[in-house]
């Protein structure tokens, strides 16, 4: 399952094939979404090369990090934290085995925990962590303010020792995603990076954009993104159990990654007479 659809993923799938040229030389980290998905299932990714894998539910992802059989067969297993995080649960967070990034830092104090949390491991790397930024502007969705995003970046950079900034994410409207043109909301996190690098002193290529989802990644990585959540795409349709309570989520490092090769296609197999469009996901 996991194979046939990430491995030789089709860049047709969802939308009009990127242009040729927007794909050479991209290196795009694929979060594989696995949020109400079995065990089961993350085995079967990781066995066809998929390391990084993305969560929204602190019980869940403690679950599934402690899972004896994640343990011992997921060796290289990286975990992204891509839900809304209170700070009364982010040592819960902080004491899953593989824990690679913290992708919706939202405050000063949600840093700020997370910092004193990760310097009590005592681990030999920060943690690396995004700012979400709530570029739609919808009350439903949380994060900065882009007009924060700069502000927030320094005082991580200046009071969070035990942090690293890796990028900025942000989760676009749906109904901006639909159409041809590329979502607002992904141009404004553009905009935003910019500023950050600035008031940082780094290269804007140094921050990571985390947008993307199983309905708009295409669209996604034509603004830039480097960091793409997929979820149900992969895994297929999520069934939430009834008293499950679940609002706007940022599903669907530069550490150790391994590459997946996404490769040209139409849906009814391979194009002929072309050259494949291929984007290498870092898995």
């Amino acid at each position: 399952m996991y194979a046939s659809k990430v491995r030789t993923y089709d860049m047709h799938a969802i939308g009009k094939p990127l242009p040729l040229q927007q794909l050479q030389g991209l290196n795009i980290r694929l979060v594989a979404v696995s949020k109400t998905k079995p065990v089961s299932m993350i085995l079967e990714a990781y066995d066809c090369g998929q390391r990084h894998f993305g969560e929204n539910y602190v019980k869940e992802l403690e679950e599934k990090g402690h899972d004896p059989q994640i343990l011992q067969h997921c060796k290289d297993i990286k975990w992204h934290f891509i839900g809304h995080l209170q700070k009364n649960k982010v040592n819960r967070v902080t004491n899953v085995p593989g824990l690679c990034m913290v992708e919706t830092v939202d405050s000063e104090k949600l840093a700020t925990a997370l910092n004193n949390s990760w310097g009590k491991l005592s681990q030999n790397r920060p943690l690396h962590i995004m700012l979400q930024v709530n570029t739609s502007g919808e009350d439903s969705k949380n994060g900065l303010q882009p007009s924060e995003a700069a502000a927030m970046a320094l005082f991580v950079q200046d009071k969070c020792l035990h942090l690293k900034l890796a990028g900025l994410m942000t989760i676009g409207a749906f109904e901006r995603s639909v159409g041809d043109d590329i979502n607002p909301d992904f141009q404004c996190l553009v905009q935003c990076r910019q500023k950050v690098a600035e008031v940082l002193g780094v290269g804007e290529l140094e921050l990571e954009l985390s947008m993307g989802m199983s309905h708009d990644f295409e669209h996604a990585i034509e603004a830039g993104s480097t960091n793409i959540r997929v979820g149900s795409t992969i895994f297929g349709v999520r069934d939430y159990p009834q008293n499950q309570t679940h609002g706007s989520t940022a599903s669907d490092s530069n550490s150790c990654s391994s590459s997946l090769t996404s490769k040209n296609k139409s849906d009814s197999g391979e194009a002929s007479g072309s050259s494949h469009n291929s984007v290498s996901f870092v898995s």
